[in-house]
């Protein structure tokens, strides 16, 4: 391991000196500096990053907890909020919780544990016990995508609308005669998952079509196995549904598979909107129809939002929702976006 007195004896410098010109605490010779910086290039020097961090009461880090290998919405968010923190001069630790509230509490355990200065956290169905402790521990938090009901003091939340935007999807299912309308929904517990079946019930009510709980299933997490079970109990139904609506990309995914197995037709067979967008889903035969989520404006907010409490822990918690977008395709039945 290389040592700060490693790059002294290459730079013919004290140690004292290499400290001064790596936390800037006191001036050096414009040429001194420039050998103990050749000196940190060559040996390639880390150096104590922890230790800094404890006398400058900050490590520039931002702790990012959330399902994001495993969701590929969430991979996109991720990308969005580490464009924003690189910007801010901040660095960016992601710990993926799975949306399992054990591996949550890990997740975010490890994160204090790097002495991150704030976190960003996509809440599981059982987030309770992180957000006790994030607020004892009083880390600056904004809370992403899934927003629970009350936020706690200190802390911020950002997500999108959810419920008017699925609504809108069921009633263009509605216009187009389809009066059997089904939707598998993502993992319960949830708030975007609560509010998304939510919005489904006001579209089916408002066009006065009749509430059947047998057309509502729940797709778990959107893996194969779970949705493939969803659409044959769909399918399988005495009337089974002309048209479904889709909670999540993963159910999407899941549900296209399903249908594609059993040699079914979108939107001939049956017709298909989804939640959430892609960047490829307008690739699909026949394209998708979705509601797209402002994923770039959703990370670029959540972290301006997090820099401003880093700024004055005294500010009122906030809570922020963002309009998605209707990107009207061809799987709903229709000849043209």
């Amino acid at each position: 391991m290389v040592t700060m007195s490693d790059v002294a004896r290459v730079a013919d410098v004290s140690a004292s000196t290499v400290s001064h010109v790596i936390n800037k605490t006191r001036k050096v010779l414009p040429d001194t500096e420039k050998a103990v910086l050749a000196a940190i290039e060559a040996t390639g020097y880390w150096g104590d990053g922890i230790a800094r961090s404890l006398r400058k009461g900050t490590t520039e880090t931002i702790g990012l907890a959330m399902s994001a290998i495993s969701n590929p919405y969430f991979g996109d968010v991720v990308h969005a909020i580490e464009q924003s923190v690189s910007k801010a001069g901040y660095s960016l630790l992601l710990a993926d919780t799975h949306d399992d509230p054990a591996r949550e509490k890990r997740a975010v355990k490890d994160l204090l544990s790097h002495r991150v200065d704030a976190m960003i956290v996509a809440p599981s169905s059982d987030p309770e016990a992180i957000l006790d402790t994030l607020s004892k521990r009083s880390i600056p938090t904004v809370l992403i995508d899934r927003v629970p009901d009350e936020i706690r003091t200190g802390m911020d939340a950002i997500g999108v609308i959810n419920d008017e935007p699925t609504a809108k999807l069921v009633d263009h299912l509605a216009q187009l005669g389809h009066t059997r309308i089904a939707t598998i929904t993502s993992r319960t517990g949830l708030t975007t998952t609560t509010e998304r079946l939510h919005g489904y019930w006001t579209g089916i009510d408002r066009n006065g079509l009749a509430r059947d709980p047998d057309l509502v299933r729940v797709g778990d997490d959107g893996t194969g196995e779970a949705v493939e079970l969803a659409v044959a109990e769909l399918l399988a139904l005495s009337a089974p549904p002309t048209a479904i609506v889709m909670g999540n990309n993963q159910v999407t995914i899941a549900t296209m598979a399903a249908l594609r197995n059993r040699r079914m037709s979108v939107p001939a067979d049956i017709a298909l909107v989804a939640f959430d967008d892609f960047p490829w889903a307008d690739l699909f035969h026949p394209r998708l129809t979705t509601m797209s989520q402002p994923v770039e404006e959703l990370g670029a907010q959540a972290v301006k939002m997090l820099l401003e409490r880093l700024d004055n822990r005294d500010l009122p918690s906030r809570h922020i929702r963002l309009e998605p977008t209707f990107m009207h395709r061809e799987s709903c039945g229709c000849n043209e976006g």
